[in-house]
């Protein structure tokens, strides 16, 4: 991570974790340059992996202390406070977790405030606040890695309603000739089902995404849903720009101008796209989650202080 500025070593920190599909990252600091220590804990069973995240917690509550903590949780997430089920994961195909309290059970021991979202959501919010979406109020990030999951935020805020963004699970027209099942154990062949990294490993039998070449035919493939999945959050709420991150886009780049050419051609001049740099890598690279969950922490510490709705703008924070 790039040094932005020193920290003041006087200061109390924040923490952020991010839970992902295959590791969950703790990070106490500051902000992007300002980091003082991270730990990586594997995605396992709760039982395994929750254990192992409060000891990073409570060793740093020890030594140092922290004013706020934030959750990104990977989703989907109930989000509404006014629910019993607020702060636990809901129905998903990770084994052990469905129903499980993660908020609570991250956050009960501290009292700071707490600011909690999907990992995806925080990761817009983190790229709105320092990276690739400054200046914008409507942006999406996308992550292509063990799933696809969709951070979206419209005028400012990460969306709410029935539940946050799932257009990872969004059912997308196929590719002519695309005769994969699909993987996912809900919908089958929506765009995680068919163009997620595990997706792609089943397509192949292959287990090293970042091996194979760039010009293999199943890229077509992928291309072509997740040009379709843009071309669906264009036409519904029309992002000013979408970042696609994740481990897949991270061992193959070649995927992001190809994606964007793909979505310029089936949009067919209907809806005006900016010339370049539509759809980009996130500036923050992969410390859009990290500092995600960073960013969580800071707005509900500044929301506290107004003593309104944790959902801090992202410019605000920004400086």
């Amino acid at each position: 991570m790039a040094e932005s500025s020193v920290p003041d070593t006087h200061a109390v920190p924040v923490v952020g974790v991010e839970l992902g599909g295959t590791k969950c990252i703790c990070t106490l600091g500051f902000g992007p340059g300002r980091i003082i220590d991270q730990q990586t804990v594997e995605t396992l069973h709760p039982g395994e992996t929750i254990p192992a995240l409060q000891a990073i917690l409570q060793r740093w509550w020890n030594t140092c202390g922290f004013r706020a903590l934030g959750v990104a949780s990977f989703g989907p997430i109930c989000l509404d406070r006014a629910l019993p089920a607020y702060g636990h994961i809901l129905a998903t195909t990770k084994i052990g977790w469905s129903g499980f309290d993660v908020l609570g059970a991250l956050t009960h021991r501290f009292p700071v405030p707490i600011g909690f979202d999907t990992d995806v959501n925080a990761a817009a919010l983190a790229e709105i606040a320092w990276g690739s979406g400054q200046g914008l109020a409507d942006f999406a990030y996308v992550t292509v890695g063990t799933g696809i999951g969709v951070g979206l935020i419209v005028n400012g805020a990460s969306t709410r309603g029935l539940l946050h963004s799932e257009l990872g699970h969004a059912m997308l027209p196929r590719s002519p000739g695309d005769l994969f099942a699909g993987i996912c154990s809900f919908h089958r062949d929506c765009a995680e089902g068919l163009a997620s990294g595990s997706a792609i490993k089943a397509r192949l039998g292959a287990e090293d995404v970042s091996a194979i070449a760039a010009d293999h035919p199943v890229w077509s493939f992928v291309i072509d849903t997740l040009a379709g999945l843009c071309h669906t959050m264009v036409c519904a709420v029309g992002p000013q720009r979408i970042a696609f991150g994740g481990g897949v886009i991270n061992r193959q780049p070649h995927l992001v101008p190809r994606i964007e050419a793909r979505l310029k051609q089936i949009m067919a001049g209907y809806m005006p796209l900016p010339d370049r740099d539509y759809i980009v890598e996130p500036a923050l690279g992969g410390d859009a989650g990290p500092l995600g969950a960073i960013f969580l922490g800071i707005a509900a510490e500044r929301a506290c202080a107004r003593s309104t709705d944790p959902q801090a703008s992202p410019a605000s924070i920004a400086g």
